[in-house]
C-alpha cells in the first residue's frame, strides 16, 4: 500500500491533482480544500489511501492522517463509496463528523453532494460504534435552507466546514435571507 506521497503539484483538475515525483506524474485525488489550497508548482506532501479495483488502482490524499482514517472508516457503510466519502470529507472535516454522531445529526451529512438523508442515517449508524464518544463536543448547529446554500457555496470555495459556519454565524440577524447577500456577508467575515 502507497501510505503517503510527496511531490510537485503539475496539474490540478476537477476533483484532484497530479503529482510529478521526477519520471513520473502520479493522479491523486483530494478533497475540495486542499486543491483549492494547492498550486501548480508546489511541492506537497499527502497520507493515502490506495484502492484497488480489477480495472484501476485509484490513490485518494490527505492532509492529516485522521482525514485518512476517517475516509477508510465512510468506505465501511454501505452504499459510500470512495468518491462520496471523498465529498464527505470536501465538506465535514473530522471533528465536524465526530460531533454530528455524537450529537446524532444525521442531517449535517446531507450537506455533501449525493448524501441524502436514508444514507446520511445509515453513515451515522455505521459510525456511532466505530468513533470514540467524546462528551465536551458541541453540536453542530443546524441552519435555515438559505444558510446551507451559503455553507456549500463557502466549502466549494476552499474554506472548512468550521470556518464557513463561524462566517455563516457573524452575519448579523437582520441581513436579508437571500443567498447572494447572505454569502457576501459570509465573505467579508474571510477579509477582516
Amino acid at each position: 500500500m502507497i501510505a503517503t506521497i510527496q511531490g510537485v503539484v503539475s496539474d490540478v483538475f476537477n476533483d484532484g491533482l497530479v503529482l510529478d515525483l521526477g519520471f513520473v506524474g502520479i493522479l491523486v485525488y483530494v478533497p475540495a480544500q486542499i486543491k483549492a489550497r494547492l498550486r501548480q508548482g508546489e511541492k506537497t506532501f499527502l497520507y493515502t489511501h490506495l484502492i484497488v479495483r480489477e480495472d484501476s488502482l485509484t490513490l485518494y490524499g490527505f492532509d492529516t492522517k485522521e482525514s485518512r482514517e476517517y475516509f477508510g472508516i465512510l468506505l465501511g457503510v454501505n452504499g459510500i463509496g470512495p468518491r462520496s466519502a471523498l465529498q464527505i470529507l470536501s465538506v465535514l472535516d473530522p471533528e465536524s463528523i465526530r460531533r454530528a454522531v455524537y450529537h446524532e445529526q444525521a442531517d449535517i451529512f446531507t450537506r455533501a453532494p449525493g448524501i441524502g438523508k436514508k444514507t446520511a442515517q445509515k453513515i451515522l449508524l455505521y459510525l456511532q460504534d466505530r468513533l470514540p464518544a467524546t462528551a465536551d463536543l458541541e453540536p453542530l448547529a443546524m441552519m435555515s435552507d438559505v444558510d446551507g446554500e451559503v455553507l456549500s457555496a463557502l466549502t466549494a470555495l476552499g474554506y472548512s466546514v468550521i470556518e464557513a459556519q463561524s462566517a455563516i454565524q457573524s452575519i448579523p440577524q437582520d441581513t436579508p435571507s437571500e443567498i447572494e447577500i447572505r454569502l457576501r456577508m459570509a465573505l467579508q467575515f474571510f477579509s477582516k
